[in-house]
C-alpha cells in the first residue's frame, strides 16, 4: 500500500472516533507499564547496538539520556 492510495477522509472519520480514556489506559497496573517500559528500552538498546553506534554517540545524538 503506497501512502498515495490512503483515504485520508477514513482516517479522520476513525480518528474523530478515538476516546482519550482508551489513550490512556488507566487500568493497567503500575507494574505492568513499567514493564513496557522496560521492554521499550531493551528494544532500544538492541536497536542502537545494531546500528553500530555506542552508548557514548547515541547519547550524543539525543538517542537516549
Amino acid at each position: 500500500m503506497s501512502i498515495n492510495s490512503i483515504d485520508h477522509n477514513e482516517i479522520a472519520d476513525v480518528s474523530s472516533k478515538w476516546d482519550f480514556k482508551d489513550e490512556t489506559a488507566s487500568n493497567i497496573s503500575q507494574h505492568k507499564r513499567q514493564q513496557a517500559v522496560a521492554r521499550r528500552r531493551i528494544e532500544m538498546l538492541r536497536d542502537i547496538r545494531a546500528s553500530g553506534l555506542t552508548i557514548e554517540e547515541a547519547k550524543e545524538l539525543g538517542l537516549i539520556h
